[in-house]
């Protein structure tokens, strides 16, 4: 392998408003979402090579045909003509593992538009999204990033208005929660199959400039606080320390609170930092955009 390697960044996202509003039929929960990217982000760079192969350093990533990055590219070859593509791919680490923050399926998002690009392949963007749909509920959000909503599974994407480069303070604590278990538990109090269940979560969602944000509510957070009452006390310190809103980080373990447009983060981070001293405290904000292909060269994502 030689030459500059393909670069895609991906970011992270917060659910400003999660509602889960029944059960499927399949399984699944009827979700209404209103997602926003954010600006943390994993880095994969991949090289052509003869074998289709993953690498990280985080030991709390496998690196198997179960990891998303993998089932993406494998996904996106079984569109080439020759399925002897391969290539080898590098997974940098920001985003945490079952932190609610997304990573992996940002991860399969940048996937889908890496090895398109590095096998040449021009698929219709319906095609790519049906692929984001069937690797993961959150996938299809980070083809588009920004601010949208999500219905269906969650998969369902309508862009929404841009919620504006607000500052965002994340608490991530040093545990994970199960998406899984969180849902399970949840269960028994959804509405009865059958149940006029009637929700529009996002439909109040305030445009930049309005200070209203009370349609910020996530359903999973009695659940996640039970589970681990430090996530509560952080989201009501985030609110005492001014945050617009505070949520967690759709099915956790992450919070976050959202502040005033020029806020500044720093001296309120130290003092969450104090108090909070296993959690690690990481200042960011709003971004306008998702997974994206850079040039090698450039620094960080922004």
């Amino acid at each position: 392998m030689s030459g500059m390697p393909l670069v895609a960044w991906c970011p992270a996202k917060v659910n400003l408003s999660l509602r889960v509003v029944g059960r499927r039929e399949d399984g699944y929960h009827e979700l209404e979402t209103r997602f926003q990217a954010i600006d943390l982000w994993d880095r994969i760079e991949a090289r052509a090579d003869e074998r289709l192969t993953l690498a990280c350093e985080d030991p709390a990533v496998p690196c198997g045909p179960e990891n998303l990055v993998l089932r993406a590219a494998s996904a996106m070859r079984d569109l080439a003509p020759r399925r002897a593509l391969g290539a080898a791919l590098r997974l940098t680490k920001r985003i945490p593992v079952q932190g609610g923050l997304g990573g992996g399926s940002s991860d399969a998002a940048g996937a889908l538009l890496l090895c398109a690009r590095l096998w040449g392949l021009e698929p219709d963007a319906e095609v790519v999204q049906g692929l984001a749909r069937e690797l993961g509920a959150d996938v299809p959000f980070f083809l588009f990033g920004g601010t949208a909503d999500g219905t269906g599974r969650g998969d369902r994407i309508r862009t929404a208005e841009y919620l504006g480069d607000l500052p965002i303070l994340l608490g991530i604590p040093p545990f994970g929660l199960s998406t899984r278990e969180v849902f399970a538990a949840f269960a028994p109090r959804l509405t009865p199959r059958g149940g006029n269940v009637s929700v529009r979560a996002s439909s109040g969602a305030k445009s930049r400039g309005d200070n209203d944000f009370s349609f910020m509510v996530n359903d999973l957070e009695s659940v996640a606080f039970s589970i681990r009452p430090e996530l509560g006390a952080f989201r009501d310190a985030l609110l005492e320390a001014g945050a617009l809103g505070a949520l967690l980080c759709g099915s956790g373990s992450s919070v976050f609170g959202l502040f005033a447009e020029g806020t500044d983060l720093a001296p309120m981070a130290a003092r969450l930092g104090e108090r909070f001293a296993r959690f690690r405290i990481v200042a960011t904000r709003a971004v306008a955009r998702g997974a994206y292909l850079a040039d090698p060269a450039e620094g960080d994502a922004g």
